[in-house]
């Protein structure tokens, strides 16, 4: 059946918590774009998240979805472990995809990922989309205008704490690493598209808390190719006392810093000061799904490609190699 050119029509395959305010509404308000079907494992589950959302058709197998020849693009958000596999099958079935973070488990999937693309007929965007964000715009401008001169060093520092559970963030054979392969992503994928491609990363990684497996605490260390330095470090064996998320651009006149789960960005230069705050999008991912929609409609350049997804799992993995 020949896709509508006029309108992308979506199915969800994972419809969990993020897909509940994050994304899921997303797809029904975005302009061209509609909601047609979910799918959950669980069948129950699977059919209150349609009724609740008014999406007309739900299943349990993500097979069953994938033959619906109504739905020209799917969105996979189920855990990291079954995002290759699923990629894969939603492009041969002839659906475009939009895959949340991470992308794949590790750089050998993000390869086998970047082949299936690459012999597709169909594409494929990676869910990164603080990238279309307007407090993430903002400091993209702030940068590329010279604001604080010529950007010479990044640092990130991400502490917070967390508790063993039964996450499946804690199982490595489905997250890929903890809590750091979670929450990362973004804030590094951040850096790529501020400051572009790396010459050197390395990292070390070490587990501190005896009650799971993943490591808990990553220091990175990376030179970009335009010579920006960037240092980051990830713990999530803190006290609550110590929790802290920040991110400081350092330029020659002056620095630019945020914190990732914030709402205001302030600027430093010529001794002054300026703040600017945001209100976040209801759901957050619509200005980077309209754009996702944009580029299925063949109206935009791909807002995340599987080879920027490459290289953020390339820089994950080398952050997290163990001590």
């Amino acid at each position: 059946m020949e896709k509508n050119k006029a309108n992308i029509v979506w199915g969800i395959i994972g419809c969990g918590n993020v897909a509940e305010v994050k994304s899921g509404p997303a797809f029904q308000k975005c302009n061209n774009s509609s909601l047609l079907s979910v799918m959950r494992r669980d069948a129950k589950k699977a059919e209150d998240f349609a009724k609740r959302h008014q999406v007309p058709l739900w299943y349990d197998d993500a097979s069953e979805l994938l033959k619906n020849e109504n739905i020209t693009a799917v969105y996979i958000a189920t855990p990291p472990s079954s995002h290759l596999k699923m990629a894969i099958q939603a492009l041969k079935a002839g659906k475009d995809v939009y895959l949340e973070k991470p992308m794949v488990l590790s750089v050998n999937e993000a390869l086998e990922l970047k082949k299936a693309v690459e012999e597709s007929k169909n594409k494929l965007v990676v869910a990164h989309y603080r990238r279309h964000l307007p407090m993430y715009v903002k400091v993209k401008s702030l940068i590329d205008s010279n604001r604080i001169g010529t950007v010479q060093c990044v640092d990130i520092k991400y502490f917070k704490e967390h508790k063993p559970d039964a996450n499946w963030r804690l199982d490595p054979s489905i997250s890929g690493g903890g809590y750091f392969q979670d929450i990362a992503p973004h804030q590094i994928d951040l850096m790529y598209y501020f400051f572009g491609a790396y010459q050197s990363v390395k990292g070390f990684a070490v587990n501190q808390e005896a009650d799971y497996t993943v490591s808990d605490t990553v220091n990175g260390i990376m030179a970009f190719k335009n010579g920006i330095q960037f240092r980051g470090i990830w713990s999530f064996d803190v006290s609550n006392v110590a929790e802290t998320d920040n991110c400081t651009i350092y330029g020659s006149k002056g620095y630019i810093t945020f914190s990732f789960f914030g709402d205001e960005v302030s600027i430093v230069s010529n001794r002054t000061t300026e703040n600017f705050v945001f209100v976040h999008p209801d759901h957050i991912q619509q200005p980077f799904i309209q754009q996702t929609v944009n580029y299925f409609l063949g109206k935009r350049n791909n807002p995340c490609t599987v080879e920027e997804g490459l290289i953020v799992n390339e820089i994950m993995q080398a952050f997290s190699a163990p001590i």
